[in-house]
Parts: C-alpha cells; structure tokens; sequence
C-alpha cells in the first residue's frame, strides 16, 4: 500500500502521546492523525479534546482507530511505555518496555506498514535498536527521538549563559539519551562563530567548572522535571514535531537522532543518537562529527553501556 505522508499515527495516548498529538495539531503538518492506545476510550477521548480544538487549528482528521489503520500511514509514532519514577533511569525501564515494543511491533509488522517508525519511548536508543531488528525493517526507517530533546535543552542553557537567542546557538548531545550523553563542545558555535571566539567577543569565559555545570543540568533536567511534575511531556512533543516535519517535508535537515550504526565511529550491533540527515526516506546518513579525543572517548564509553544493555535483549 501506497504512503501518505499526510497521515500519521501515535501509539500510546498518555501525557507523552497526547502532547505530540497536539504539536501535531499545532503544526499544520499532517492531515489524518489516528490515535492508538491499549485504553481504546482514552484514545477516543483523546482524539475527541483535540477535535475541539480544529477551528482555532489546522485543517485535520484527528480519530482514534486500531493498527488496521496504519497500513498507508506515512508516520508510526510509539510511544507507549511504562514511565520513568523519580530517581530512576532510562536503561531501568528496559524490561517493562521491551515486552510492551514487542507486542505492538507484532502487530506493525503483520500489516503492509512501509513508512517511517519513529520510536519515543525510553530507554530510547535501545528500544530503536530493538524495533528495528524485531521489525526486520531497513533501519532508515526504524529512527528514535534521540537526543533531539537533549539537543535543545543544551542550545537553551547555552544561550542562557551567553545572553544570546538559543535559536543561534548550534551544538550537539550525543551518544545515549541518558546518563552516559555527551557534549560535544569543540564543535559548538553561535551563528557560525566558534563558541570561544564568540565567549572572547562578548567579553565571558566558560570556565572548565561552567562547562560541566551545563552539561550536568542538561543531563538531569529529565530527573528535575519528573520530581516536580511527575513526567515530560511538552519538551518531547516539540522535539518529535521538528523531526515529523523533516519527514513529511523532507528537509534533509541535520538532527541527532537515534540510529542502528553499521560501522560508523567504528561502532555497530546498537544504536545511539548521532546527527543524522533526516528526510522523506526517514534517516538518510548518519554523519561522523569531528570529536576531541575527550569526547571520542566518552562515545565510547557511551557505546559500551548500550551493547551492555542491548547484550540481554536477545533480539538478534
């Protein structure tokens, strides 16, 4: 069956879902979005809040439905899952969320599905892993939310502490979108202006001690949230509209993406979150940013911690 790239679906109608649902809504981007969830009424009651909200919005079909109407959808969104508790971490939740990918894959896979996965649910890096070798998919179309999220979240700190537009600010999270991430610093800039010169410029300094400052807050600010509010859900739901927006209007535009990696770092059999041109076929290349040798080594360490992850799976 044909793709739609107009019609999407989100699996998984909790608070993570929903605000994506209603990013979608926002964007304009699709014109058919079905809601799935394992709570059929929560989805029709999902579907039927967002409704209301389509004459102040764009011009969209918006229903809950069954995988039977994913076939010509040009867009999977999973993100069912167990949540993430206070003071617990994303590689945690492998065990409750790998049974609940396997049972929806099963049911991806048994229809004519031949859009794009795009996996949300954490730990994310493992769980693309995993979706992209129970589906049997080519892994352009099996990506994750990566560390799009982790990304901004950087890019906001950062133009905090410069006192500049965080839209200007242009670097990178990368390796797991977890505990092990990484900031890749010698590649930062500001409107194309190396970070230092830039800092020089302005008459600031980021000192060893800011620097790991930021890299901390980025790293927990997932942790922070959860202990005040319980959950995240409207950083992710943005994060998840740029890169559905690169899908459908295939921008080949450079996201740090979660990916299965055939050799590239010199790194295959796991997938972690590496910028990544991504467009209508869904992850066109993963690209080999140059690292410091600081940063090459913690990639690595990153790398290691999900084939350690990955290692019980028994997927392969």
């Amino acid at each position: 069956m044909e793709c739609n790239f107009r019609k999407a679906a989100v699996i998984g109608c909790g608070s993570v879902g929903a605000s994506i649902a209603f990013r979608f809504l926002q964007q304009g981007t699709f014109s058919h979005l079905v809601l799935i969830d394992a709570n059929r009424a929560k989805a029709e009651g999902e579907a039927m809040d967002l409704s209301d909200g389509l004459p102040y919005g764009s011009a969209m079909e918006i229903a809950a439905g069954g995988y039977d109407d994913i076939a010509d959808c040009g867009l999977v969104v999973i993100t069912a899952g167990a949540n993430q508790k206070p003071g617990e971490t994303r590689l945690e939740l492998i065990g409750r969320n790998i049974l609940i990918l396997r049972s929806i894959l099963a049911e991806i896979t048994a229809r004519d599905f031949r859009g794009i996965l795009l996996v949300v649910s954490n730990p994310v890096d493992v769980l693309t892993y995993a979706a992209q070798k129970l589906s049997g998919y080519p892994r352009e179309r099996v990506i994750g939310s990566g560390t799009v999220l982790d990304t901004a979240r950087f890019k906001q700190l950062l133009g905090r502490e410069l006192g500049v537009d965080s839209r200007n600010v242009h670097a990178f999270i990368v390796g797991e979108h977890g505990d092990s991430e990484l900031a890749v610093w010698s590649g930062a800039n500001v409107s194309g202006l190396d970070l230092d010169d830039f800092c020089r410029l302005q008459g600031k300094a980021l000192s060893p001690s800011a620097r790991d400052r930021l890299y901390r807050s980025i790293r927990d600010s997932a942790n922070e949230i959860i202990l005040r509010k319980g959950a995240t859900y409207y950083g992710i739901a943005m994060a998840v509209g740029r890169i559905a927006a690169c899908i459908v209007k295939d921008e080949h535009a450079v996201l740090p993406i979660s990916a299965v990696l055939e050799g590239e770092y010199g790194l295959e059999g796991l997938a972690l979150s590496i910028p990544s041109i991504v467009g209508r076929n869904g992850l066109e290349k993963t690209l080999e940013i140059p690292l410091a040798p600081p940063e090459r080594a913690a990639l690595d360490r990153s790398a290691q911690q999900m084939k350690e992850a990955i290692s019980g799976l028994r997927i392969d």
